[in-house]
């Protein structure tokens, strides 16, 4: 019943619905990334190549957001527009979905917030930038994203380049470990962060091959083991950056953000934009990569999953 009713509350694109109707697989996206993670016309141009990625290798986009008191599944090219130039987008995670939506407030859905609108619209992949994690000044802030308990509650995969490399990755890791959410990684066996390709730390298990990946993600829910999966995937090559030159700008960046008072969810925005103006621009252009080839990944996944009903033990 509460299910029944949370559905209500979802207002799919037609494109999204003909894709539902028609049986091709659906691919979620977070709209915090155009609303906070980029700047505008960046923001909404990387979205529509994004969602271009996905339609090519034959699944469906479904970019998530908050719009006029409903949770969209699937934006018009006006609500992208919308979002990346509003600049009044709250971002919503769990705690924030009821405020939102009950206000009729522009709402940009992050990690956590997209895979709740994601499992309530029965779509089991989302695409993302990097998930969050453990802060770096968790000891004394206790600042864990919520993306983390999402993951280990909702089942839905999550692609992302590994995490934010301006975050604790070990700890993150380890936390994930300790709330049962198998990492996976696929092209190489480090877990990915972000801007960088290696972390330093290794992913659970690696599976290149989409149809083994979909295997294990049914295996895991078959087996009544629900909560969400990531999938790491590696920024391309050619687009990476240094993981010394981003720990360094990463460090200069958090101790601007001290010193400015700046403090939870604007943390994360204020480092992606610091970090950005500090390389010159090159770290957009790192974000923008690794953003295009998660969807790569992503929409070759759904399909997978779409021809794998179960994981047949």
């Amino acid at each position: 019943m509460a299910g029944e009713l949370a559905r209500s509350c979802l207002t799919l694109s037609a494109p999204v619905t003909a894709a539902k109707a028609a049986g091709r697989p659906l691919v979620a996206l977070e709209s915090t990334i155009i609303a906070h993670g980029m700047p505008y016309p960046e923001n909404v141009r990387t979205a529509r190549e994004v969602e271009a990625v996905i339609r090519d290798a034959g699944a469906e986009p479904a970019t998530v957001a908050l719009i006029d008191g409903r949770i969209h599944i699937g934006l018009s090219d006006d609500e992208l527009e919308l979002l990346g130039r509003s600049g009044r987008a709250h971002k919503v995670s769990r705690r924030d979905l009821p405020a939102v939506l009950a206000s009729a407030e522009l709402g940009a859905t992050t990690v956590a917030g997209t895979m709740i609108c994601a499992a309530l619209a029965g779509i089991e992949v989302f695409v993302t930038g990097g998930i969050g994690g453990v802060h770096r000044d968790a000891p004394q802030s206790f600042d864990i994203s919520a993306d983390l308990q999402e993951l280990a509650k909702t089942s839905v995969v999550v692609v992302c380049a590994g995490a934010k490399s301006i975050l604790d990755i070990g700890l993150t890791l380890e936390y994930l470990e300790t709330h049962g959410v198998p990492v996976l990684s696929c092209e190489q066996d480090s877990f990915a962060a972000f801007y960088t390709r290696d972390s330093g730390f290794r992913a659970d298990f690696r599976l290149d091959d989409a149809a083994a990946q979909a295997r294990f993600i049914r295996i895991k829910w078959d087996l009544g083991l629900a909560g969400g999966v990531v999938l790491s995937t590696p920024v391309p090559e050619a687009a990476a950056m240094g993981r010394e030159e981003i720990d360094a700008l990463t460090r200069q960046a958090l101790a601007e953000a001290a010193a400015q008072g700046i403090s939870g969810k604007a943390v994360t925005p204020f480092l992606l934009a610091r970090i950005k103006a500090l390389t010159g621009g090159r770290s957009l252009a790192t974000n923008i990569a690794l953003v295009k080839h998660n969807a790569e990944v992503g929409a070759r996944l759904a399909l997978a999953l779409a021809r794998s009903a179960t994981g047949s033990c």
